[in-house]
């Protein structure tokens, strides 16, 4: 077993690069995971990692083992280096370096005959993607796709704020223009969530094979999306504003998509 202390190290700043940079993430096909609950979810989901880095006042390397298997990479670093790398304080004193998985609309596979996605175009806030994917997961949908994905889901704000969940879903990144020939060559129903001559969310039908398709608060969805959707959706609104935070959208037809697929209305 490895042990480091100093931050000047050249593998301690090359997983620094990892943390800060898509482009160095996408070259080297390694990311960061923080935690035990995210590194958990991401052992279900299988993912294969480099190495596991741990601070041993905060967790042992046998509470590593039951993690994993006495074959990973561990290495043990200080007090100084995990300050240096953590990127929250709650992290239990472990850290994974683990290896991409290929979103490729070509891996998807539903189980279920008459599957439900939601699709999220332009996303950029890691923030709204991390919550997007939290719902996802609570809805318990067939898969997520990102559509003209604005930043990289190995983002550690997204693996954060989605506590997780990017492991958790079935999710597939392409360009709208991708998605949306997927989406019609399996006879998928689109629902472009728009204000433009659509219906009101409630009224339509989520039963069969459907996908729910979300943009930004900014601009909406692309025009791509309201031409080739099989019908446009809005949420009524109330009060003042006209808009929404997008991952409370996503829930919403999300949820009632659910509610009818119970009842089967």
């Amino acid at each position: 077993m490895k042990e480091i202390t100093s931050i000047q190290n050249s593998y301690i700043k090359n997983l620094l690069k990892l943390q800060e940079k898509a482009r160095e993430r996408r070259k080297q096909s390694l990311f960061i995971i923080e935690g035990k609950r995210e590194i958990s979810l991401a052992i279900a989901a299988k993912y294969q990692f480099d190495s596991i880095l741990f601070y041993p006042d905060l967790i042992t390397e046998n509470e590593i083992l039951h993690l994993f298997n006495e074959n990973i990479n561990r290495i043990e670093i200080s007090k100084e280096v995990y300050q240096k790398l953590a990127y929250r304080d709650s992290t239990e004193g472990i850290i994974a370096v683990a290896k991409a998985k290929d979103f490729s609309l070509k891996n998807i596979q539903f189980k279920n005959a008459n599957p439900l996605i939601l699709v999220a175009e332009s996303i950029e806030k890691p923030g709204n993607m991390g919550a997007i994917l939290r719902t996802a997961d609570a809805a318990n949908v067939d898969a997520v796709f990102i559509a003209d994905a604005k930043s990289d889901l190995y983002n550690s704000n997204i693996i954060r704020s989605s506590v997780g969940c990017v492991f958790t879903n079935q999710i597939a990144v392409g360009t709208s223009e991708e998605v949306i020939t997927f989406l019609k060559e399996k006879n998928i129903h689109i629902f472009a969530a728009t204000l433009q001559n659509s219906n009101e969310y409630h009224k339509e039908n989520y039963t069969n094979s459907a996908a729910i398709v979300v943009g930004t608060e900014a601009t909406g969805l692309s025009d791509i999306w309201r031409e080739n959707a099989t019908q446009n959706i809005n949420i009524p609104m109330q009060g003042k504003i006209d808009s929404m935070n997008v991952s409370v959208a996503a829930a919403i037809v999300v949820f009632e998509a659910k509610r009818q697929r119970d009842f089967k209305i």
